[in-house]
């Protein structure tokens, strides 16, 4: 076949490398391998949904599996959330170079202080992520991935469940405990190095799984994301100067804070792109409305006049520098 050139041959490898499988983590939450898997998880009966999953590295047991319609920043950020929340933070996470989770472009790539708004809110959550640079290496997820869409599909198909919704309900209540009875194995060592969440991150849990972005403020007050104008109200909790950087914060949920100085400022949403303001009366935002104005009176309002005390002082010098 191969004389014919009905069959090539694979080529032969040329170097001595010797690759080994990697032994498994030694405890329960050291490692959570983390990947989404686009498929037609409900056949002919709905379209196709991604499915969010994590299994832990040292017992191969379902930690939490959610459906969501993409692998996108927010799914990804509600799905640790909860993770979070309920079980605690995992040591490392390990997952692939999806834009989602790592920064691709050539210039940014090797910078380590180019972060995507996943790493970002791992790093303030004290969370390493690992990315492989091959399926194989994350091969846990990916059988994972490989087993559900033979077994989870005809599961939900029995259960006849045809909607996101009834799908996540019933991998929490029925599937994943079923899975990790029948699959799951003992780590090699019994401690779990899950960490409880801290007050601190508790308290700023919504902060930290939030888009975060830099904006700054315009000589009117303004500030602009995506394409949306947001005006600033005249009274700040702080003092906000004009090209002063702030934070915007979108929360799952969907509504936006704006943050300065650690604290949060009062704004308006404009309908439309504001009118270029020619001359701005109003140099900054502080606690109280700026109605102060000199008196008729006050040194500021008088003409700048040298006095006949100065006008010696002066000739003095003169002459002095004369001689």
């Amino acid at each position: 076949m191969i004389e014919e050139k009905l069959w090539k041959p694979k080529p032969k490898k040329q170097n001595k490398e010797y690759r080994t499988w990697r032994p498994r983590k030694e405890y329960y939450g050291e490692m959570q391998q983390f990947d989404g898997s686009y498929h037609h998880w409900f056949e002919d009966r709905a379209p196709e949904f991604c499915l969010l999953a994590s299994i832990d590295d040292a017992a191969s047991q379902i930690t939490q599996a959610e459906f969501v319609k993409h692998e996108g920043v927010k799914p990804a950020f509600a799905f640790w959330h909860k993770y979070a929340e309920t079980k605690g933070k995992p040591v490392s996470i390990y997952l692939d170079r999806h834009s989602t989770y790592k920064i691709n472009s050539k210039p940014l790539f090797d910078d380590p202080k180019a972060l995507t708004q996943f790493e970002r809110a791992m790093k303030d959550l004290d969370i390493q992520v690992i990315h492989a640079y091959s399926p194989q290496a994350k091969g846990r997820i990916e059988k994972l991935f490989g087993t559900l869409q033979d077994r989870l599909i005809k599961e939900l198909r029995l259960a006849k469940i045809n909607t996101v919704e009834e799908a996540n309900r019933f991998l929490q209540e029925s599937f994943i405990p079923k899975f990790n009875q029948k699959f799951a194995v003992l780590p090699a060592k019994k401690r779990d190095l899950h960490r409880k969440l801290t007050k601190i991150d508790t308290t700023n849990l919504d902060k930290i799984f939030s888009e975060q972005n830099i904006r700054m403020v315009n000589n009117d007050f303004t500030i602009r994301l995506k394409g949306q104008w947001f005006q600033l109200c005249e009274t700040q909790p702080t003092l906000v100067l004009r090209k002063s950087k702030v934070m915007i914060e979108e929360h799952l949920n969907g509504k936006l804070f704006i943050s300065l100085k650690n604290k949060y400022l009062d704004y308006t949403v404009l309908p439309q792109r504001p009118q270029k303001v020619i001359k701005m009366c109003v140099t900054g935002l502080t606690r109280q409305k700026q109605t102060w104005q000199p008196t008729t009176n006050h040194p500021w309002k008088k003409p700048f006049i040298f006095s006949d005390k100065f006008k010696t002082k002066v000739e003095e010098k003169q002459l002095a520098l004369a001689n």
